[in-house]
């Protein structure tokens, strides 16, 4: 990692681009983003927006184009080590282990992270803070009276609502949300909206969300991608009345 680090930008991505073969999935992106900024990435399917989390996150390497994390050149640095600077993600797709419990799949992010590590001999009552911090952020998105079910008996709303305690665990400064509320019921949806607008207001959010009114309910800023280019970035009110947003994503009128 290179450069001075600074508390002004939490992300900065400049021209980022990423070509698999002949294909550009992300073609010169460039956006920055606050402490504390709350913006969404919005486009139709195979716009790039995962593809551009994957970058942002280290999980795939950037083809062109430069990643600064809170002031850290980032753009060749492992996805652990920007894990380590503060940023964290969830998945589109549930990523749990399904027969530990609620509480043991927070106690795995918690020590992850955490310079202390799990022992073969040593018993897990003697990490009573790892024990403190995982119970915090499963209060924190509405479930400890579930720390003790399995994973696999929690409803598709209560397993979202897991992830993002996981990615909680670690404390981050930025945290990547691809689609939250994937698959829930409307009644789950607004459950995940408000969980997410009494997250710290310190950390900064990006969020991929295919329900519209999700993304404008949570997010102050939006990102639209189109062919894996921005066509319009700016205030949520301003980009829901683009007409090129419109026809491209929203639908347009017919005349």
């Amino acid at each position: 990692m290179s450069g001075p680090p600074t508390n002004t930008i939490a992300l900065e991505l400049t021209n980022i681009g990423k070509a698999f073969g002949g294909l550009l999935a992300v073609d010169g992106v460039s956006l920055a983003m606050r402490p504390g900024e709350r913006r969404a990435i919005l486009g139709p399917n195979g716009a790039g927006k995962t593809t551009l989390f994957s970058l942002i996150s280290g999980e795939q390497p950037v083809t062109s184009g430069r990643i600064h994390l809170f002031g850290h050149d980032v753009t060749r640095t492992s996805a652990h080590r920007r894990a380590a600077l503060g940023l964290a993600r969830t998945y589109q797709i549930t990523n749990l282990f399904p027969r530990l419990t609620a509480l043991d799949n927070c106690l795995l992010a918690v020590q992850a992270l955490s310079r202390t590590k799990f022992h073969l001999h040593r018993p897990l009552t003697g990490y009573a803070g790892h024990f403190v911090r995982a119970r915090a952020v499963l209060d924190s998105v509405g479930l400890a009276v579930k720390e003790g079910e399995q994973v696999r008996n929690l409803s598709h709303g209560e397993q979202r609502q897991l992830e993002i305690a996981l990615a909680l665990a670690g404390s981050p400064r930025l945290l990547l949300l691809d689609e939250p509320t994937a698959g829930l019921s409307p009644a789950e949806s607004q459950l995940m909206v408000g969980l997410l607008q009494r997250l710290d207001p310190a950390i900064s959010i990006l969020i991929i969300e295919h329900d519209m009114d999700v993304a404008f309910e949570v997010t102050d800023r939006i990102t639209v991608l189109h062919y894996g280019r921005v066509v319009a970035d700016g205030l949520a009110a301003d980009v829901k009345t683009n007409p090129l947003v419109q026809e491209i994503y929203l639908g347009a009128a017919e005349p």
